[in-house]
Order: C-alpha cells, then sequence, then structure tokens
C-alpha cells in the first residue's frame, strides 16, 4: 500500500527542517535531500507500526503555495 503526503522543507540556522502536516511527523538534516529523506524513513516506520486509527490522510494532500505581501 502507498500514501501521498505534502512535505514542507524550511531552513533553521545550519539545519533543514522536514514537516508532513497530515501526519504532523517531522525530521532533520543537513541539506534538503537529507531532511527529506530522514522524514521518508520517519513516515515509513510510523506507517508500518501505526495502528489503522492513527491513519487520517485526506484523498488528496493540502495544496501549498506562497505569497508575495508588500507593505
Amino acid at each position: 500500500m502507498g500514501y501521498r503526503v505534502s512535505v514542507i522543507i524550511a531552513q533553521e540556522e545550519n539545519w533543514f527542517v522536514a514537516f508532513c502536516p497530515e501526519l504532523d511527523i517531522a525530521s532533520q538534516g543537513k541539506s534538503v535531500e537529507e531532511a527529506r529523506d530522514n522524514l521518508k524513513e520517519a513516515l515509513q516506520l510510523f506507517l508500518e507500526h501505526a495502528d489503522p486509527s492513527e491513519i487520517n490522510l485526506p484523498k488528496e494532500p493540502p495544496f501549498v503555495s506562497t505569497l508575495d505581501i508588500a507593505v
């Protein structure tokens, strides 16, 4: 079985933090790729061992975008 989730990656000082908002799981790494790979591993472990009642994913991941705000 496979799942599709959204991932948000942000730099925090010398680290990149990867976050999956649907499951409220985060990980980090020294690069974007490492943070993403570490999050993927954390998500796989969670999904392999979670009770089905804990996996409450929407049919489609949320749309994530950016906005430029002039002030």
